[in-house]
This record gives C-alpha cells, sequence and structure tokens, in this order.
C-alpha cells in the first residue's frame, strides 16, 4: 500500500520506522553463514533459535548475538530483516514466548533492528498467521495466561483510562487536527491524513443519510471529531457518549469553542447506559473495546432506541475469522480489546432482528492511516520523550503503530463499516449511489 501513497509523501512514509543507523560490519551471505554453522554446530542458543526457525518455515531473518559475534540465518534464503540481541537472557525469552517478549525486548533496547522496523513486522505477521505456533503445552500455558480483560462495566472503564486517558497533549502530536483515532478514508492516495479523516467522516454521515431532521447517538465519541461534524454540516442533533474524562472534557471544549453545544451533548457514561428513541446510531472504532460477550446486550439496546425508519453504522477493527487481538496488543496498549470477525459481529444484528444493509472492508484506508500516525509520531519524538521521561514508551508506541501497520497490509486485521437498519424499513434507496460525493 505505500506504492500508491503520492510521490511526496511516499518516501516520507516508507522511511517511516526506520531506527538506528546502518551497522558498518556487512553481514555474511547465508552460503557462508551455512557452511560456518555446519561445520562448527554452533551455540545451543543458536541451535535452538535455528529449530525455531526452521519450525516457522525459515523466514529470511537474520539475528545476531552482541555477546558472541554469533550470526544466525536462515539457509538458502539471503535474508531481508536483520535483528541484533543484546544477551542469553533477551534470547531464552524471545524463544519462549515469541509474540511477547520479542516486542517487549525492543521496547527495553535490548533488542535493535537494523533497517525498516515496518518490513521486519510485516514479515513476522506473515511468518506467524502461515505457522500454528500455539500446539504446544508451553504455548497452551501461555494462550491462557494471555487471556483478554473483561469488559464489565467497572473494567470497560479500567481499560479505556489505560489507553485513552495517556493525555490530550500526547495524542495531539500525532493525530492531525480531527483528533480522529480511527481509520481515515482517502479519496485518493494523495490525500493528506486531515482531509482523509474529514472524508471519512462524510462517508459515515452520506451512508446514514443524515438530515437536519435527524436525531443522533453516537456510541464512543473519541476527541468528538464526527459529532460536531454531523452538527455543523448536517444539521442534527447528537448525543454522545465516552466513558474516558480526558476526550470527554476535550470534546466539550471544542463544541464551546465552535457555539455549537445547542447541539450536541457530550455524556461522561458508559454505552450500556444509552437510553430515549434516535433516528441514527453510529460506533465508531468502540465494538472493539466492547467484548462478544456483550454483542447480544449492544443490539437489544440498539433496537429499542431506533424509530421505526431509524439507521444505524458500526465501524470496528476485525478479522476474517474469530480469534484474540495480538497478546502483545492486549497488554501493552488495548486491555481488553477483542476485534470481531463479522461472524461474530452478527451476534448484534441477528438476535434483534437488524437488517444489514452494506459491509465495506476498508483495511487498507487504515494502513494509509497508520502509516500517516507513525510519520507524524516519529517527527514529534523529541516531544513525546519530554511528555513521559520513558524511553520503553517511546518505542512501544513506534512498534505498536508500526505493527498495526504490517497487520493491516498483511490482512491480518481488517476494518468493517457495516450498515444496518430496522426489519420493517423499506425506506431505503435502491441503489449505493447515495454513498458517494455527486
Amino acid at each position: 500500500m505505500s506504492a500508491n501513497v503520492g510521490s511526496a509523501d511516499s518516501q516520507t512514509l516508507t522511511n517511516a520506522g526506520k531506527n538506528t543507523p546502518s551497522m558498518s560490519q556487512e553481514f555474511a551471505s547465508p552460503a557462508v553463514l551455512a557452511t560456518e554453522q555446519a561445520g562448527a554446530g554452533g551455540s545451543l542458543e543458536a541451535r535452538l533459535l535455528r529449530r525455531l526457525l526452521s519450525s516457522l518455515g525459515n523466514p529470511p531473518i537474520e539475528f545476531h548475538f552482541l555477546w558472541n559475534g554469533e550470526r544466525v540465518a536462515p539457509l538458502a534464503t539471503r535474508p531481508t530483516e536483520h535483528v541484533r540481541i543484546a544477551d542469553r537472557r533477551t534470547l531464552l525469552g524471545l524463544l519462549l514466548d515469541p509474540q511477547v517478549r520479542f516486542p517487549d525486548s525492543y521496547c527495553a533496547g535490548r533488542i535493535e533492528v537494523e533497517g525498516d522496523l515496518i518490513s521486519l513486522l510485516v514479515t513476522l505477521y506473515k511468518i506467524f498467521e502461515a505457522s500454528d505456533t500455539g500446539d504446544s503445552t508451553v504455548g497452551r500455558i501461555i494462550r491462557k495466561l494471555q487471556r483478554p480483560r473483561r469488559n464489565t462495566l467497572t473494567g470497560s472503564r479500567h481499560n479505556i483510562h489505560r489507553h485513552y486517558d495517556l493525555g490530550n497533549d500526547f495524542y495531539s502530536l500525532w493525530l492531525g487536527k480531527t483528533m480522529a483515532y480511527t481509520c481515515a478514508y482517502y479519496p485518493s492516495a494523495q490525500a493528506t491524513l486531515d482531509q482523509a479523516q474529514v472524508a471519512k467522516m462524510d462517508h459515515v454521515c452520506r451512508k446514514l443519510r443524515i438530515t437536519s431532521a435527524d436525531s443522533v447517538v453516537e456510541a464512543g465519541c473519541g476527541w468528538g471529531s464526527l459529532a460536531l461534524h454531523i452538527a455543523r454540516h448536517y444539521g442534527a442533533k447528537v448525543r454522545a457518549f465516552n466513558i474516558s474524562k480526558e476526550q470527554i472534557a476535550y470534546a466539550r471544549q471544542r463544541a464551546k469553542d465552535l457555539g455549537l453545544e445547542d447541539r450536541v451533548e457530550y455524556i461522561e457514561d458508559d454505552y450500556r447506559n444509552i437510553g430515549g428513541t434516535y433516528d441514527v446510531f453510529v460506533s465508531i472504532g468502540m465494538l472493539e473495546h466492547v467484548g462478544a460477550e456483550n454483542y447480544q446486550g449492544l443490539g437489544r439496546l440498539i433496537r429499542r432506541g431506533l424509530s421505526a425508519e431509524g439507521r444505524g453504522l458500526i465501524h470496528t477493527i476485525g478479522r476474517n475469522q474469530p480469534g484474540s487481538l495480538h497478546p502483545w496488543i492486549e497488554r501493552r496498549i488495548f486491555p481488553g480489546a477483542h476485534p470481531p470477525s463479522l461472524g461474530e459481529m452478527m451476534q448484534i444484528f441477528e438476535p434483534s432482528n437488524l437488517s444489514v444493509l452494506d459491509v465495506e472492508n476498508m483495511r487498507q484506508h487504515y494502513a494509509l492511516t497508520l502509516r500517516h500516525w507513525l510519520q507524524r509520531y516519529e517527527g514529534a519524538i523529541e516531544s513525546v520523550r519530554k511528555i513521559f521521561a520513558d524511553e520503553f514508551f517511546v518505542r512501544m508506541w513506534r512498534w505498536y503503530l508500526a505493527g498495526s501497520i504490517g497487520a493491516f497490509e498483511t490482512g491480518t486485521l481488517q476494518l468493517f463499516q457495516v450498515l444496518f437498519t430496522t426489519q420493517k424499513n423499506n425506506a431505503i434507496p435502491l441503489t449505493r449511489d447515495f454513498m458517494y460525493p455527486k
């Protein structure tokens, strides 16, 4: 997808995620390494690592042990990625639980990536998706220990606080003017981040056919940009719910500054407490935090409040098949998060007899969005260090953004927009022309 970025931004976005300067040493060729390894056998650590790499299909990654100078590379394949490991303890942790220990060791500075971090993470996503690494006894134990936290009323507030209340100053460094922390919509690959975020909001509003006569409920409003956009450009009244104190305070101030307090009400409360009736239900980027066990309850809430000709749209990160969020992301970044498959999402609609009208997968748009976020994050890295004074945190967010690019570019993650209505509503267009600008 980076190849589709406009010429002015292409090189910058491609370079986002590149870390330390190139090592002065030349990497040995796979043929030389294979000869050396066959003759000497290598250390125990090297043999264990080769065994892991073999089980993963011999990916094109070379590892350099800094404590003894040893190198381990794939046999009969020229490595495209190069990783330096600081010590034996780090390597043994990586061998035990690579999906969590690899990123943690990178964040701690005990693993360094030579070259393009995004490229390495794309490679890692490909090999872990293609390999079943969880069938061992150790793998099964690790999976049980890595179960996501549940999204009870109390648990959801704690989970959201852990991520979204890191501070508005931090997010404003890299989210752009809209402060929209969800997938943008690129009308062209040359669009800027801000243009694409505004285009996403218009795309959502057109799908929902919002007019000034509508009452709108938004579940999980972030920093409030969509609610403000609906009120300002479509004239509807909006009630927007969120349990993040930082985000609600920011959104209320924006509404006041724009003179839209009479049309937008920001409510600091859980979506489960939404009441009353409304013509439109919209949720952008909240379903990931709901938990599949709560989907039927969400469907009942939506159906109870929707008017006879009511419409709804849910925009969420998802998966092709049911599964868990990457364990490191769930542990370090998004506690309690679960990206659903479309089959899982149907538990919102089917039990409540809601009619699905349209499903769009926008994962390529999310990869582009993330590349812009990472570019801006790297440009503001010194400001991030001033805010947190924690190099683990700085590297953690770099890995998270770069890894998310890899997840969407490899199809490990999807981005679904599902449009729906009530069972008996026939006041809907015959074609999809209404979704696109004239």
